[in-house]
């Protein structure tokens, strides 16, 4: 088992009650997986593994609808927005529709649904995701492929830009540029919410989201807390990336960031990645149409194998 920024996956365990799958070491399992994962700074992430269809063939070997091998089709792991969770309707929509396409890993950010800790809203929230990542390859997944969507979006993007990310492409929907952004009414909103105690407790008991209190809090990437160093914005990781495939794919009716994020993202990666700007859409999961996600998955088969 590789070692790396997400701590060893040996470290889950199941969560009481929940349905878990039979694996062995060298194929993904076969029915719905939900795990803890712990990180690399020790939080507990729920983490919900989503194997797809699967069907034994006549020589007992396991594989999917279309006769290849399960460990072959690529896991897809899904990064939720901010105030999203693993069991959230619209995540479970995103999550349904990607299964069409490969295996499919979704966990809560810290702070969010049961998982443990306190959101900083992009910034340790790397470590999530590596720790997701991790546990897709040790389920025997060849091919691992990570997709976010706003906060998610700026997540995978900061993670496919370590030397040790272990993906094999990446795809980023919705997601900011730059840190700071308080150009649209959505985003001074969501301003008030991180960093006002106020917006805080709103976070916690309206939205079911923790968030972490300035005073102690470690560097994050919304509300300007006095952060030394500042963590790398997504346009700045960007250029980092290649040769890793990468596909931006951004509303042109975003509320929360205009086009002039994407369009940034895209001169970052100096003709390295494929940028789609999508018409009359929206913001994120909310706004990802089902025609949208099957083009997002036929990428994530027909990209970078």
């Amino acid at each position: 088992m590789r070692a790396g920024p997400a701590g060893d996956v040996t470290r889950s365990f199941d969560i009481p009650d929940s349905e878990t799958g039979g694996r062995t070491a060298s194929r993904p399992p076969t029915s719905p997986s939900r795990r803890f994962l712990s990180t690399e700074d020790g939080v507990n992430i729920e983490a919900v593994y989503d194997p797809g269809s699967v069907v034994y063939d006549a020589s007992h070997l396991l594989s999917d609808d279309t006769g290849k091998p399960l460990g072959s089709r690529p896991a897809i792991v899904v990064a939720h927005g901010f105030t999203g969770g693993v069991d959230r309707p619209h995540v479970r929509r995103v999550v349904a529709a990607l299964t069409r396409y490969g295996s499919v890993v979704a966990f809560s950010f810290r702070g969010h649904g049961r998982s443990g800790g306190h959101s900083t809203v992009g910034d340790r929230e790397v470590l999530d995701l590596a720790a997701a990542v991790r546990w897709a390859r040790d389920l025997g997944h060849e091919r691992v492929v990570t997709v976010g969507f706003s906060m998610g979006g700026s997540v995978v993007l900061r993670h496919a830009a370590l030397p040790d990310a272990g993906i094999d492409a990446v795809v980023s929907v919705s997601a900011p540029a730059r840190w700071y952004y308080r150009g649209t009414a959505p985003m001074r909103r969501l301003h008030w919410l991180v960093t006002r105690p106020a917006g805080r407790l709103v976070g916690r008991y309206g939205f079911g989201t923790r968030i972490h209190h300035r005073v102690g809090a470690p560097p994050t990437p919304f509300g300007q807390w006095g952060r030394d160093p500042v963590p790398p914005s997504p346009v700045e990781s960007v250029p980092l990336i290649a040769p890793t495939p990468l596909l931006i794919v951004h509303g042109d009716s975003d509320g929360y960031f205009p086009v002039d994020h994407p369009r940034m993202l895209a001169e970052a990666a100096a003709g390295h990645a494929e940028l789609w700007l999508e018409e009359g859409m929206g913001h994120a999961e909310h706004a990802a149409t089902g025609e949208l996600l099957d083009r997002v998955g036929d990428w994530v088969l027909t990209t970078g194998r």
